[in-house]
């Protein structure tokens, strides 16, 4: 059975909140199941999803805002750091990738100390990670570790 992503984790690939994906849901732009009172989502209706005309700019302007948030801001006040890799990998591997930064972030409770953005084009996998510093480092090298 392939992986099934909760609504918490869409909202951190995607950038959206989960009141967003909601009314995304209402206005049957995305598609998922709720399993025992919770949203979950395969990677196929999270990728008709992402691929929706009316999800798609919104998405992109996220994703590009966490970039372009960090730059602009020359007075953090901890140490912080963005970037950004960019990854060859195949469906399956691509569903691992997303699922390792998802779990990763949900499970270590840095929701609000990284920002997260996943993408994936045919063969090519763009990931977008800023925060603190240290917790950025952590989740690269937990990455690295792994992979």
């Amino acid at each position: 059975m392939d992986k099934l992503y909760s609504i918490n984790e869409l909202a951190t690939i995607t950038g959206l909140t989960t009141r967003t994906l909601r009314n995304y849901i209402k206005m049957d732009i995305l598609s998922g199941e709720k399993i025992d009172g919770i949203w979950q989502f395969d990677l196929a209706q999270i990728e008709a999803f992402l691929n929706h005309p009316m999800v798609t700019p919104s998405i992109r302007a996220k994703r590009n805002a966490i970039v372009f948030d960090f730059m602009a801001d020359t007075e953090k006040k901890h140490p912080e750091m963005c970037t950004i890799l960019d990854i060859q990998a195949d469906e399956k591997e691509a569903e691992e990738i997303s699922g390792f930064f998802c779990n990763y972030i949900n499970q270590n409770d840095m929701g609000n100390n990284i920002q997260f953005s996943f993408e994936r084009n045919g063969k090519h996998v763009r990931i977008i990670l800023k925060g603190y510093e240290q917790e950025v480092l952590k989740c690269l090298n937990q990455y690295d570790i792994l992979y």
